[in-house]
């Protein structure tokens, strides 16, 4: 479940992505997450697809600004673009969202933000850094997706459910 950081701020990441070599550039959406990556078995969407149209339906449409740049260095090669505004609600969805059928543990504690560049050597993660610090985005947030891992290993955004 994701955040989708609209056109033309996602295509201005995306963009920066290549730049820097990324090869997940173009095989991912723009998005503060909401939930990692969850492998859920197909008997399970329905009651799924239900928790999340209750999660939407319990949330209102929010600002969001992103700005400047952020790192997980050392404990994740990771450089994202900070959610300045916004971050408030982003994690009270995550928490609503991580319930019910979709409870689980996570590996790190949430923080959302929008990556920028990851796993890549030090030296293109410092440039990531530096050349994100300028960016700026503003943008309503209606809703939230899930998304699925297509066989050509691409996430799509799959259904869109808006806030009440």
């Amino acid at each position: 479940m994701s955040v989708t950081v609209p056109d033309p701020y996602g295509r201005a990441v995306q963009d920066a992505r290549a730049g820097h070599g990324d090869p997940l550039a173009r095989s991912i959406p723009t998005h503060v997450t909401l939930l990692p990556p969850t492998e859920v078995p197909a008997e399970a969407l329905p009651k799924i697809e239900e928790h999340l149209a209750a999660v939407a339906a319990a949330h209102r449409p929010f600002p969001m600004v992103l700005r400047g740049s952020g790192t997980f260095r050392p404990v994740s090669p990771v450089v994202f673009v900070r959610v300045e505004e916004g971050e408030r609600e982003c994690r009270l969805l995550e928490a609503d969202v991580r319930s019910g059928p979709l409870a689980r543990e996570l590996a790190f504690p949430y923080h959302p933000h929008v990556t920028v560049a990851h796993g890549l050597a030090d030296e293109v993660l410092d440039q990531a850094h530096e050349q994100a610090r300028s960016f700026h985005a503003a943008f309503p947030v209606p809703g939230f997706s899930l998304s699925r891992f297509d066989a050509d290993e691409v996430w799509r955004p799959w259904r869109v459910y808006p806030f009440a």
